[in-house]
């Protein structure tokens, strides 16, 4: 069966990424009638429910902790990574939104380099400056005019790649489920602060919208969590693209979206340069 491992957790990371672009298509959906803000805190409340069974069977000394700090940290920074993530899904073709998620790998060696002191290959850099072009052609800036969608997503996709660098800085002491509970907790009370300016109650479709946006995204978490234990990170990287495939997939289905040849050109160097960035990195 360990010989099959590497394949059954490439199968859970493609349909984990499925599902995420599941969750964006929901939000593109609701977008008009519920605002970001509201979508987002009922995200992490939803995501609280779920593991106040866990803290139920653990009880309080499972949530003790000495970080407290980059608890919070992490929870301000991922909220504010969630806004620009489903502000960019509402405002965004479904693949330009998914392909800009993906430009994390590009900032993490930089934060880790500035917080955790760790060694940039010169490869890296190049695959980052790379990137960085495919995402200066998304922009495309020769029209006189930058997408502010398209700045929030690049902006969440930052924001992101620091919530993973707090993160790898909380595993040495912190176990998952405890980094989950906490984030889950605390983005809960962060995200309902911006959601209190502009509440509306929900209608009863759009009930049904977000409990379905609510099990995709956990389904998703669910897999990545699946196969990121069957298998090296380093080994599946490659395959966190595939939302990127099925996203211009449904835009094109379901919206008529239709990229240009300028952001095609952008989603290419952005993918190589994302895929030689995650190699590079898996052998140091």
């Amino acid at each position: 069966m360990q010989v099959y491992a590497p394949y059954r957790a490439a199968l859970c990371i493609v349909f984990a990424e499925l599902f995420l672009v599941c969750s964006g298509m929901v939000v593109k959906q609701i977008s008009p009638d519920v605002s970001t803000a509201l979508i987002v805190f009922f995200r992490n409340l939803f995501g609280l429910f779920l593991m106040l069974p866990w803290l139920l069977r653990q009880g309080l000394p499972a949530i003790h902790t000495s970080t407290l700090h980059l608890h919070l940290l992490r929870a301000l920074v991922g909220v504010t990574a969630m806004l620009c993530l489903y502000y960019s899904w509402g405002h965004l073709p479904l693949a330009e939104a998914a392909l800009i998620k993906q430009t994390a790998p590009f900032f993490m060696p930089l934060f880790a380099f500035w917080w955790l002191g760790e060694r940039v290959r010169p490869l890296v850099l190049v695959a980052v400056l790379v990137g960085f072009v495919g995402v200066f052609l998304i922009l495309n800036p020769t029209d006189g005019r930058l997408d502010q969608a398209v700045l929030i997503a690049l902006v969440g996709a930052m924001l992101g790649a620091l919530a993973k660098i707090v993160i790898r800085r909380m595993s040495v002491s912190e176990p998952p489920q405890r980094i989950v509970f906490y984030f889950a907790l605390f983005s809960t009370f962060f995200s309902a602060i911006p959601a209190w300016w502009v509440w509306q109650t929900p209608g009863l479709s759009e009930w049904g919208w977000l409990i379905l946006m609510a099990a995709t995204s956990t389904l998703a978490q669910l897999l990545l969590s699946r196969g990121y234990g069957l298998a090296p990170a380093g080994q599946l990287g490659p395959y966190t693209y595939a939302s990127v495939a099925f996203a211009a997939f449904f835009g094109w289905l379901l919206w008529d979206e239709v990229l240009g040849w300028l952001t095609l050109s952008g989603i290419v160097l952005v993918v190589v340069a994302g895929l030689l960035t995650l190699t590079v990195q898996s052998k140091n």
